[in-house]
Parts: structure tokens; sequence; C-alpha cells
């Protein structure tokens, strides 16, 4: 399904999309959707690679859509009993791992070439529940999940995702009581060189940094809305190392817009709330647009999809639609979303 909408004063887009006012796109002047899957899935983890759109999804399924032949492939794992939800999704430049949520906890690796897989990773408790993942280079990667004991749980791979470790609890900072992670979108770890930034949630919402690929931690307090099981920081991003966002809020709130959103300049060391009560509520996913110095960005929650040309203080929202999860840019004007039974692709003009 394509839709292209000239904006004048205002658009409408299906699936839910309406109002755009032409100032806030800064130089962009129409808008493209596709609808390139379309089937009865939920997807909050997705990953671009080359001319490949990765998914993984609920029901023990992953694939890929090919956007530049339109191919599309998927993969249901039935070689176990089990059936997994995946939440978390990496590469490195020959596979793509995934990680499942609840117990027991599993990463599987993918050859990218004939989509063969092998679990290279499992854990069994109660309390396990593996939310992000991400990769520094071709060999070193980093999952991460909710506290077993009183740290969160870290998985560190040195041998390009083939074995995981997990860090003890006495090598990085304590978690507070009732302090966790979310699995909404893929988007708890940001990592940017050697430096990576964990997000957290519930009681405390806070800042897990380390400059040295996992090595050593520093924590840093944020303002955002914390206290309850269902509040903190569901989202971050990076536009470099020292530029960032933060965003999230009262998930049973959803249309709480105060204390959900902040901006760091310093690398995640102090965080400012930006648009107190205005934009967008609740958000499972923010981004920034590439290319753009830091300026536009592009969130998706429970309000719908939101977007800002001036550094996050003044948000237009162009999307109702409630249930779309994760985006990411292919480049500055083309962006893929996916969520509950859909992967839409954007394409500012």
């Amino acid at each position: 399904m394509k839709n292209r909408i000239l904006l004048f004063t205002f658009f409408i887009l299906c699936n839910g999309y309406k109002s755009v006012a032409q100032s806030n796109l800064a130089s962009f002047t129409s808008v493209r959707v596709d609808t390139i899957l379309n089937k009865k899935i939920s997807i909050r983890a997705i990953q671009i690679d080359k001319d490949k759109l990765w998914y993984a999804g609920d029901k023990s399924r992953f694939g890929y859509y090919d956007f530049e032949t339109e191919k599309k492939a998927e993969v249901q794992i039935q070689n176990d009993s089990l059936i997994y939800e995946f939440r978390s999704i990496a590469q490195n430049s020959k596979s793509v791992f995934i990680a499942s949520i609840g117990n027991p906890a599993a990463i599987f690796k993918i050859n990218k070439s004939d989509l063969s897989f092998e679990k290279v990773y499992s854990e069994n408790h109660e309390k396990v529940f593996y939310d992000s993942m991400n990769f520094w280079n071709e060999q070193e990667g980093i999952a991460i999940g909710d506290p077993i004991e009183n740290c969160l749980c870290i998985l560190i791979t040195r041998d390009g995702g083939n074995t995981w470790n997990k860090l003890s609890c006495e090598s990085v900072p304590k978690v507070m009581e009732g302090e966790a992670a979310f699995a909404s979108s893929n988007t708890n770890i940001v990592v940017k060189g050697n430096k990576t930034w964990i997000v957290s949630g519930g009681k405390k919402a806070r800042v897990f940094y380390s400059s040295d690929k996992g090595n050593t931690w520093n924590v840093y307090d944020t303002p955002i809305v914390q206290g309850k099981t269902m509040t903190g920081i569901f989202t971050a991003d990076f536009y470099n190392d020292t530029i960032g966002i933060i965003a999230g809020g009262d998930y049973e709130v959803p249309s709480q817009n105060s204390q959900n959103k902040a901006m760091t300049f310093d690398g995640g060391k102090t965080w400012k709330l930006i648009a107190d009560n205005s934009g967008f509520g609740y958000a499972s996913c923010i981004q920034f647009v590439p290319k753009s110095k830091g300026k536009h960005l592009v969130s998706v929650g429970t309000s719908g999809i939101y977007y800002s040309s001036d550094g996050g203080n003044t948000w237009k929202q162009f999307s109702t639609n409630k249930t779309l999860y994760t985006l990411r840019f292919l480049n500055k004007t083309t962006a893929f979303v996916a969520g509950k039974d859909k992967i839409i692709r954007i394409e500012f003009k």
C-alpha cells in the first residue's frame, strides 16, 4: 500500500496518519508510506543491514525484508519445544543475533547467508528476562536483562557471538530496589565506538555508562518520572558521544507528557527535561534523524509518532497509530517502523 501526499498546510496519511505542519518538517515537501509487512505478528526488534531489514518477533519467528528486491523471508524456530518471544536483535557482518524474553532465556545466532541458526546461550531462572542487545564491533557485543540479584544482568561476547559470559555483580553498579529495564524496542542499549549507555526504569530511572566496552561502569541519575513499576526510561539514542536523548514515561498513564523526555550534552552525565507538559506521552522508541546535527528526532509510542526539528523542544504528531513500537532510520529520509501486525516504511521527500 502506497500513499504520496504533498505537504501544503496539512496532509492525511492512511493507517491513522494525520496533520503535519510543513514548517515542522524543515525541507521535506512530501511523504510516502509503504506497508511492507502485514501479518499477525508482534515485532519490537528490527535491524537495518545494507539492503535488508531484519526483524525478530513473537512465536519463535525471525525474518527479513529486502528493500532492494522486495523479497521476504521468515523462519520459525521449531527444533525446540519452547515458544520464544524475541525482543532483542543485533548483528555483525556475517550473523544476526536474537534474544528472547522470559524463562528460559536464549540467544540464537543466525547465518545471514542461509538463515540457518544455532543456540549460543541459554539461562534458566525464574527472574531471567533479557531486554536489549548490541555490538561494538565484529567480535564484541553486549546484551542486558533485568536483575536476578542486585545488578542488571549483563552478557558480553568477545568472540563474534559464539559464546556469551555474564558479568559478575561485583563488576557492575548495583541497582536500587525495584529498578529494572524494559524490552519495549531494543533501545535500552546505545553504543558509539567503545562507549555504551544502558537505561533503566521502575523505582529508579538511571543511565549506566561504560567508556571501555563494559569493563568499567558509572551510573547517573535522571529527571525522568520514576517510583512505580512501569515508570522510567524505556528508550535512548545518542547522536554522537555527547548529545543524547532518553524517553519513556508512565506506561500505565500513557497520556502523561511531563518528566518523560530529557537531553544530555555531556555524554550522559547530566540530563535536562525537554518539552515538559507538551509533545508525546509514553514513548517506547526514540531516534535521531541521521545527519541532522542532533536537531531532528522521531518518537514512537502509544500516543502515535511525533517529529521534532528543533532538538526536542517542540513536537508535532503525524500518526495516531498506537500499535507501533520501534523505529530505525536507513538514512536521513527513510525510516522503518514495526509493531503489532505490521512493518511500514516512511520516506520523507
